[in-house]
């Protein structure tokens, strides 16, 4: 048995206030009177023993927390109650508990569509262990946080570190300013002892990461399968269409020459598949 609360609340704050008129909305009449004493009384310290799904309204990308009530008690019409959430357990999506709504005992979908406290008689961990991936394996070479923190205005720029290349990053640059957006390459950077955590770093930032494949550069490569893992948004550009690794061949890229009227060609052609990629 689990309390499932639908509300859209700051979960994370570990502080909530509720509506108590809201409590045992969608639950069977029977076990809600578990939770009651003989002068219709909610039993508190009873409902606090549960494991809990905090929630929010809606069916698609909203997030939902297991944790646990560690405190609540009455205040006029409403319950505050002070939370934790369970570490252990990754963050959800309404959509996964949608799509598997009947084995939550949540069979009607206006219960995803309004606040209120309800009881599933249904192990909550259980269906964990059966819907939810466990957490993967963390990188040992470099460490990436927990949770994302994209810079939204950020680009980041993955070439080699090469004199010859200083006309393109300018141009990279000039495109991204136009996109409203900001150009950093590792080389700008020096926050770690290690240079792959700089660069993997600066990457896990950035809202869109463009790598120079010119010249088969081992690094870029390395550097494009991180970005690429790690979901960014990657324009790959070369001098030359055959240093785009087989691999990656089916996906788009911009050809350019190193020369003023190339770099300028460059220039605009980034700057127009940026401002695809933000949505302007």
């Amino acid at each position: 048995m689990f309390n499932l609360l639908m509300f859209n609340a700051d979960w994370s704050s570990g502080r909530v206030t509720v509506p108590s008129g809201r409590v045992f909305e969608y639950t069977d009449g029977q076990i809600a009177a578990q939770f009651r004493d003989s002068d219709n009384n909610l039993l508190l310290d009873r409902l606090a023993s549960l494991p809990c799904l905090f929630c929010e309204e809606g069916t698609e990308d909203e997030t939902a927390y297991v944790g646990q009530i560690n405190r609540a008690r009455a205040s006029g019409g409403d319950l505050l109650l002070e939370i934790s959430l369970d570490a252990e357990v990754p963050p959800l999506q309404n959509k996964i508990l949608y799509e598997n709504r009947a084995e939550l005992d949540m069979p009607h979908d206006f219960e995803f569509s309004r606040n209120h406290w309800a009881l599933k008689d249904v192990d909550l961990y259980r269906f964990l262990l059966r819907h939810i991936r466990p957490r993967r394996q963390r990188p040992t070479v470099f460490q990436i946080p927990e949770h994302e923190r994209i810079e939204p205005t950020l680009a980041s720029v993955m070439m080699p570190f090469d004199a010859e290349f200083t006309g393109v990053y300018d141009s990279i640059r000039q495109a991204a300013e136009g996109a409203g957006l900001r150009c950093r390459r590792a080389d700008d950077i020096w926050e770690n002892a290690a240079i792959i955590q700089d660069v993997v770093s600066l990457i896990d930032r950035s809202r869109i990461v463009i790598c120079d494949c010119t010249g088969r550069n081992p690094n870029v490569f390395y550097e494009a399968g991180i970005a690429h893992t790690l979901g960014r948004d990657v324009i790959l550009i070369t001098q030359n269409k055959h240093d785009i690794p087989f691999d990656l061949r089916h996906l788009r890229y911009v050809p350019y020459l190193n020369n003023a009227e190339g770099r300028a060609s460059l220039a605009q052609a980034l700057q127009s598949r940026m401002q695809t990629l933000l949505g302007h």
